[in-house]
Formats: C-alpha cells, structure tokens, sequence
C-alpha cells in the first residue's frame, strides 16, 4: 500500500462541494482510502499580475492506495474535469472550479512529463503547508526538501492570510474509506 498527500483547491463555484466531491471520488476509487482529511482555509488567489480574483479554499488529504503515481495522477486529473476544470497548455494562474495536486508519494522523488513529487512548488504555498502540517508535521519529505513538514513551514514567512472555516470534508472519522479491489 502506498500513501499519499494530495492538496485540494477550488475558486469557482460551490467550492466546499468541489472539495467534497473531489475526496467523495477519490475514496470510491479502487483499492484507495482516504484516511484524513485537514481543515479547509480559506485563502486570496495568488494571480501572475497580482490583480487577485475569487477566494480560494485549500485542503489537503491523506491517501493510502495500491495505485501507481501516474494511475493516482490519472484519477485526479480525471475527477478535476468531473468537476468541470478545463486545463488549457501553459496556463498555472487561473481560477479553477477544481485543482489536485500529488504533494507526496510515499518517499519517492519522481521527475517525468506529468507529474514531479514532492511538488515542486509546495515550499513556496502556506495554503498547501498549512494543511499538510495540521495532517502530519514531522512528515519527512524527500529531496529535494530532505526536512520535515513543520521544518518548511516555521521558515516560510505567511504572506497571505489563512483562514480556517467550519468545513467538513469526511462526514465522520473512517467516512470516504474504500477497500474497493
């Protein structure tokens, strides 16, 4: 079994439902349990120009799953565009009713086309680190990090304002988990 964190976000739309429908699919995918799921924050949009745009709620889960990296990139890209996101070539600063990213796969590095874990811009997101620590601080992320969660997060100064929100993402502990073969 592999284990997983995958950072949710969503500004358009019902953004709670879109997160909730993202962890909702997920747990329903086969041979994967979702087994935690942070606080949801609320957090201003980081735009290319700085001009801002719709409030964005972020969250991270925790996964065990017998999928590959490339399957488990495959079913979240997959449940984005359920969602109704629409990835267009050479767009990263857009609003988005739905976006999934890999953080961490077990403690490997990966580097292909499609897919780079540890994310490679995760030091530089609070509304990613945040969530993540809240799951597992003392988590150890692999190169090119080679620290803990908590290492990263006491030494990135939080620009944007983070707010937390009365938010459930599985209905009670245990809620979402599948062991679908």
């Amino acid at each position: 079994m592999h284990t997983a964190y995958i950072a949710l976000g969503s500004n358009l739309g019902n953004r709670a439902d879109h997160l909730r429908g993202a962890v909702r699919r997920l747990s329903k995918t086969a041979s994967t349990r979702v087994r935690a799921a942070s606080p949801v924050y609320e957090t201003e949009a980081v735009t290319l120009d700085g001009s801002g745009g719709p409030a964005y709620l972020n969250a991270v889960i925790h996964v065990e799953t017998q999928l590959e990296p490339g399957e488990l990139l495959a079913r979240c890209l997959e449940i984005e565009r359920t969602a109704g996101r629409v990835r267009r070539p050479g767009q990263r600063w857009e609003a988005r009713s739905l976006d999934l990213d890999i953080l961490v796969f077990d403690d490997l590095r990966i580097e292909t086309d499609d897919l780079v874990v540890p994310h490679p811009r995760m030091s530089e997101r609070p509304f990613v680190l945040q969530p993540l620590a809240d799951l597992a601080p003392g988590l150890h992320l692999p190169e090119p990090y080679d620290v803990s969660v908590r290492y990263l997060l006491d030494r990135r100064p939080i620009r944007s304002k983070l707010r937390a929100l009365d938010i459930q993402l599985l209905d009670e502990p245990g809620d979402g988990q599948s062991d679908r073969q």
